[in-house]
């Protein structure tokens, strides 16, 4: 089953049981998916792990992002809810790598690539996120790879 399926099991379950949070949020990215399958030219049932994760990740990205502008605007009822929203897009991510992990990558990279210097910063991080595929946090490796180039 993919995780788009899941998604939609998910849906159908939270609509049962009255969840409206929950039902909201799913149909929400359930529109992200369908939209991103008809930018690659898809049918959203064929969309792979990869990319719905990917979607996915890009939502959570934008719920942090609205949480901490809702914060600093003194909007705390507004962050509260782009939080419930992120717990529910955040039950269907995979587990981020810890950093242990993600620095045996970056030093895997580093050998691999023959980096140096801070001037190799891009080619470095370039390897660095093909091994992650999506499993860390872009500025997490970020951080990492800039401590390991200093």
């Amino acid at each position: 089953m993919t995780l788009y399926e899941t998604i939609q099991g998910d849906l159908k379950e939270a609509m049962k049981a009255g969840d409206a949070v929950r039902r909201d949020v799913i149909r929400m990215v359930g529109s992200a998916l369908k939209n991103e399958a008809i930018e690659l030219r898809k049918p959203a049932v064929e969309l792979t792990d990869a990319e719905s994760v990917a979607v996915l990740r890009r939502l959570a990205k934008q719920r942090r992002e609205s949480i901490a502008s809702f914060l600093a605007g003194g909007r705390p009822e507004l962050a509260e809810q782009e939080e419930s929203e992120l717990s529910v897009i955040g039950a269907y991510l995979p587990a981020n790598l810890p950093d242990d992990e993600i620095r045996k990558l970056v030093a895997e990279a580093k050998a691999e690539t023959g980096a140096a210097s801070k001037a190799d910063f891009g080619k470095l991080m370039g390897a660095v996120s093909k091994k992650v595929a999506g499993r860390a946090d872009g500025n997490a490796v970020k951080v990492l790879v800039e401590e390991t180039l200093s």
